[in-house]
Parts: structure tokens; C-alpha cells; sequence
């Protein structure tokens, strides 16, 4: 199998997406709810959704049927053929839409290749608000626009990603010690959020504003995230050497037996590398 063939391919289907995305970025579009997880963002659903994964299914049916490729996508209903096949396309045609909605950035699109035993073979994201392009491929590195993407980490704080604010998350006695620590750690001079973004594009944040960081408690309650929201920007930590791990830092389970919530396991994606003095 070729996965340069199946990268480029996945490329092109995540910018037919993001054009959908761009045609209606200042539209008002009428939202419908949807089965999901305890929170809104994961109910709501929009015709740009449903409009973005058609865009990204006629690039990728035809490869599921030419290399019996099975096929997991947040707006279609879960056929199981994931755990039968050696490898599925794991989409999010649109992921962010409370953000899309609110016409605030934070929506993106997300692509991932990933074998059945959950390991990440090509993630690709694109986020149309900035028409960049990130991507990676299991032992060919990270990519930027198509440039090798080094990540260089110069700001003298911590920055804390999340979907919500850091004081209307739960636990956050919790989450301000953890942070604590890392900035006594690295020597940092305090902590600053980027909050209000979709879980991809969230995970992209950690790497272009370095030290940084993202978290989600493992907890009872459907959600967390789904398979969807973290498949493609594993595999670009994975290919920068960098931590996307469940919340105890093992490896987070990217087809998952019990549905596609992460709730169970939490998720910890981390850019901690020292920073360079400029």
C-alpha cells in the first residue's frame, strides 16, 4: 500500500472539505442536534457538515473499495468493518462546529489513516480559517504547507489549550497544580489559555505555541472527545516525537471496541520541549 498515494489523496479530499467550510464561513446556517456525548458542542450538527464529508468521501470511497479500506466518520453511523479490515479512514468532516457556528476559528478538518491496531499511519488537518495545512506519515516526519515542520518553542510561558476556560472546567484545582508544575519545571514565568476551539485544532494550538499543553480528565460521563477528534493529530505528535497519549501517558486507543468516546481514558497532548532563547 501507498501511503504517499493515500496522503495525497487524503489531502485532497480535506481541501474539497475546507472549501465547503470557506463558502460558508460568514453564512448563517441553521443547526440541528444530533446523538453525541453530555456536552453541546458534541450534539450540534450543521448541512456544512453533512455538505463537508460528501466533499471527503468521493475522494476516499474509491480507495476503500481498491485497497479494502474500511471507513469511520463522526456523521455516518458506525458499521464496525474497522475492526475487520487492516486499516480505515478515520474522518471529522468538520470538527469545531460550535466554533464554526459562533463564526469564531477553531474549526478544521481531519483526516487520519489508522490500522487496526490503532497505530496512526497519516494524519492530515486543514484549518480553512488560516488555509494551512498539516500532515504527517508514520516514519516520513510532520508537515507544514508541505515544508518539514520543526517546532520551535520561544515563549516564556505555559500556554494551557482547552475547549472551555480553564474556570468552567471541572477539576481545576487539579488541572492549576499539574500546570504549576510543569512551569516550575521549565522555569516559566506563568500560564496563558487559548480556549473555545474544536479538539483538532486544539492539538495543533499545543504545537504552534510552545511550551504548551491540552488535557482531558478520564470520567464517567459519555464524551471527551471521540476516535475522530485525535486520530490525525496523533499521528503528527507521533512523527514530531512529541506526547498524544491517554491521560496515565499510555497509548491512547484509536479503535476503540466500546464505541468511539474517549471518556474512559482521557487524553494528554503535550509540547514541553525547553525553550529556546532567542
Amino acid at each position: 500500500m501507498d501511503l504517499s498515494h493515500l496522503k495525497n489523496i487524503a489531502i485532497k479530499a480535506a481541501l474539497s472539505a475546507g472549501k465547503v467550510i470557506q463558502q460558508y464561513m460568514n453564512e448563517d446556517v441553521s443547526v440541528e442536534k444530533k446523538k453525541g456525548g453530555t456536552s453541546y458542542a458534541s450534539q450540534v450538527v450543521t448541512a456544512v457538515d453533512r455538505a463537508c464529508e460528501t466533499a471527503i468521501l468521493s475522494h476516499l470511497l474509491p480507495t476503500c473499495d481498491e485497497f479494502s479500506l474500511a471507513l469511520l466518520s463522526e456523521e455516518t453511523e458506525d458499521d464496525g468493518s474497522r475492526f475487520e479490515e487492516d486499516f480505515f479512514w478515520c474522518i471529522d468532516p468538520m470538527d469545531g462546529t460550535l466554533a464554526f457556528i459562533n463564526k469564531q476559528p477553531g474549526f478544521s478538518v481531519s483526516i487520519a489513516l489508522i490500522a487496526k491496531d490503532g497505530t496512526p499511519y497519516i494524519g492530515v488537518v486543514f484549518d480553512p480559517s488560516t488555509n494551512t495545512l498539516y500532515h504527517a506519515i508514520k516514519g516520513k516526519g510532520a508537515f507544514k504547507n508541505g515544508t518539514p515542520w520543526e517546532i520551535k518553542n520561544i515563549q516564556d510561558h505555559l500556554t494551557y489549550v482547552t475547549d472551555r476556560k480553564l474556570k468552567d472546567t471541572p477539576r481545576v484545582a487539579e488541572i492549576k497544580s499539574l500546570l504549576n508544575e510543569n512551569i516550575k519545571n521549565l522555569n516559566l514565568k506563568g500560564v496563558k489559555e487559548i480556549a473555545g476551539a474544536g479538539s483538532v485544532l486544539n492539538g495543533i494550538f499545543v504545537l504552534e505555541n510552545g511550551p504548551a499543553l491540552m488535557l482531558k480528565f478520564p470520567k464517567k460521563e459519555i464524551g471527551g472527545g471521540s476516535v475522530w477528534d485525535f486520530a490525525a493529530t496523533a499521528c503528527i505528535y507521533q512523527e514530531l516525537g512529541l506526547p498524544a497519549t491517554n491521560f496515565e501517558g499510555e497509548r491512547l486507543d484509536l479503535n476503540k471496541k466500546d464505541g468511539t468516546f474517549m471518556n474512559q481514558e482521557g487524553v494528554f497532548y503535550a509540547n514541553l520541549i525547553e525553550v529556546k532563547k532567542l
